[in-house]
This record gives structure tokens, C-alpha cells and sequence, in this order.
């Protein structure tokens, strides 16, 4: 979370200084809204920031990055539907944003269209293919989808691109159990929990 806030707040103050036609150094109150929500943002208030983005993106509404966040805020408060409307605006104005199809990606998946998310992680992939948490949540959706090889193939490439990836091993060891691949999933889990997954280390206990 914090990793991912620091990148945010880099990126939108890059674009308060310089985003197209100069608005922040023409409109002061561009980068004061920016600022707003990520401060809002980072202090978990998703409705200050929600409300923060709004006004930016009214004074430029041409800045991908901005559907984004308001994106992450809406999501953040469970509104699945808006955010995928935001992260749709935001791969109109940049369609190799591949942050958006991957967030776009998540909320669709809460909304249980797995097929969708699929779909839009696979872009995600195609943008950017080094990206461990695109095959991990690919992963996820084809799990819940009943395609049990394609899931463990995604948590194997997450695996190769991020060896560390503690949840890519603790889902991989399940769908491997799905599939009567016992001895696979009690070396997955082995691994979760030597990466620090308590749960991990419990199954490992209870049938390895």
C-alpha cells in the first residue's frame, strides 16, 4: 500500500507540473486538487479523494492517470460499477495504460464477471508482460472459472517474474489439491509459509 501510494503521489505531482497545455501553472487550483487526493487517498478518506480528483479532472479532462485514481477511490468504496466507468475513460485517452485494464481487471472480477476480468488482464499482460500481479490476478479469475490449468500456469509465471510471490505459491498449492496433485500443493504451501503465510503452514501441518 505504501509503495503503491509513494507511486502515486510521485506520478500525479509530475503531471500537476507538467500536464498538457500547462493547466497546473495556469490554473493553480489544479495542483492544489491533485495534492488534495492524494493526501485524501493515502489517508484512506476515498470520498475526499473521489471529490478531489472531480475538480482536477474538471479543470483538465484529459489526463489519464487522474480516471485512474478516482477509479481506485470509487473501488475503494465498493463502487465497482464507477470505477470500471473511470478505468474505461482512462484506456480512452491511453490505451497502453496497462494500470487501468489491470484495475479495471479487479473491479470487474468483484462484480463476478470473471470473464471479463480475463479479458482485461490479458491486455494488461500484453502492455506490460513482466507484471507478477497481472498473472497472479488472471490467475484468480480463471480459478474461479473452473479452468484450474490455466490458473496454475498464471501462478507459475508469477512465480518466475516475482520468486518471493507468497500468495502466487498458496493459490497455485490449492488448485493443485483441486486436481489431486497433492505432493505439488504440499511444496507450494511449503513455500507460502516459509514466505510467511500462517494458513500455509497450517495445511501443511494438517495433510502433508
Amino acid at each position: 500500500m505504501s509503495r503503491r501510494s509513494t507511486a502515486i503521489a510521485a506520478a500525479l505531482s509530475v503531471l500537476a507540473l507538467g500536464s498538457p497545455l500547462n493547466v497546473a501553472r495556469a490554473n493553480p487550483s489544479f495542483d492544489q486538487y491533485v495534492r488534495q487526493g492524494v493526501e485524501s487517498y493515502n489517508s484512506g478518506n476515498y470520498r475526499g479523494a473521489l471529490a478531489a480528483y472531480t475538480k482536477a479532472i474538471e479543470i483538465d479532462p484529459q489526463i489519464a492517470e487522474l480516471y485512474n485514481y478516482r477509479g481506485d477511490a470509487k473501488r475503494n468504496l465498493q463502487d465497482f460499477q464507477g470505477a470500471i466507468v473511470d478505468y474505461t475513460k482512462a484506456i480512452e485517452i491511453n490505451p497502453q495504460s496497462d494500470e487501468a485494464y489491470l484495475s479495471r481487471g479487479v473491479s470487474k472480477s468483484r462484480l463476478k464477471d470473471y470473464q471479463g476480468s480475463i479479458s482485461d488482464y490479458t491486455k494488461a499482460i500484453q502492455i506490460n508482460p513482466r507484471d507478477a500481479i497481472a498473472y497472479y490476478n488472471r490467475g484468480l479469475s480463471k480459478s474461479k472459472s473452473k479452468d484450474l490449468q490455466g490458473s496454475i500456469a498464471d501462478y507459475t509465471k508469477s512465480i518466475e517474474i516475482n520468486p518471493e510471490y507468497p500468495n502466487a505459491y498458496l493459490n497455485r498449492g490449492i488448485d493443485r489439491e483441486q486436481l489431486n496433485d497433492l505432493k505439488g500443493a504440499c511444496l507450494d504451501w511449503r513455500k507460502a509459509a516459509d514466505l510467511g503465510k500462517e494458513k500455509a503452514a497450517e495445511w501443511v501441518k494438517k495433510q502433508c
